[in-house]
């Protein structure tokens, strides 16, 4: 197993390689933005899914969302995060070089775990998805994904707190005031009923 420390795992990213690191749902995969391609890669994932902009505050993911999606986003930010909550939102156009969707929109979530937040006060947001082989269910121990993952670095130390083993809850802004749920999850999300 390839375990290394958050300065090793700095150095992997800006190299262009992804990491492996535990959040509070399911571990992810995660790469700086500007490499996103690596991870469809190494997953072998489908290139029309987007992926899911981790960081370690909301306000670090601020300037990723667009001016008409901002208070909206900001109300439920504040309320649900950290947490298990990904808000598809769209994107700001100066932020177009980092979508991996194909509708100007972009996944955000701030994980509720201590590792996972503090690689990302390190390293800016990352791009990331669940660290498992499209189409298979992954491991939730660092030991099973290196099993998938032989050459991917993953971050120590383990064994790693507590996840839950569940996907986190998707929801998608329509407009001002109007959610529509994606993915059911942990978080109910009072805004949609």
């Amino acid at each position: 197993m390839n375990l290394v420390d958050c300065k090793t795992a700095l150095r992997t990213l800006k190299s262009g390689l992804p990491i492996i690191f535990p959040t509070d749902t399911l571990p992810a995969i995660g790469c700086l933005p500007k490499f996103s391609n690596i991870i469809y890669e190494f997953k072998k994932r489908d290139r029309n899914k987007p992926l899911i902009l981790m960081g370690s505050e909301h306000k670090h993911l601020i300037d990723y969302v667009h001016e008409s999606a901002k208070e909206d986003y900001e109300n439920l930010a504040s309320k649900y995060w950290p947490g298990a909550l990904t808000i598809v939102i769209p994107a700001s156009s100066k932020q177009a070089a980092n979508l991996t969707s194909n509708d100007l929109t972009i996944g955000l979530r701030i994980p509720n775990s201590n590792i996972a937040q503090s690689l990302m006060r390190e390293t800016g947001p990352l791009l990331t998805s669940s660290a498992n082989i499209s189409g298979f269910k992954g491991s939730i121990t660092a030991e099973g994904i290196a099993l998938d993952f032989p050459s991917v670095k993953i971050l120590g130390p383990i064994p790693w707190g507590k996840s839950s083993g569940k996907a986190s809850t998707i929801i998608f802004w329509k407009k001002s005031g109007n959610w529509k749920l994606i993915r059911e999850g942990e978080v109910l999300v009072r805004e949609l009923y």
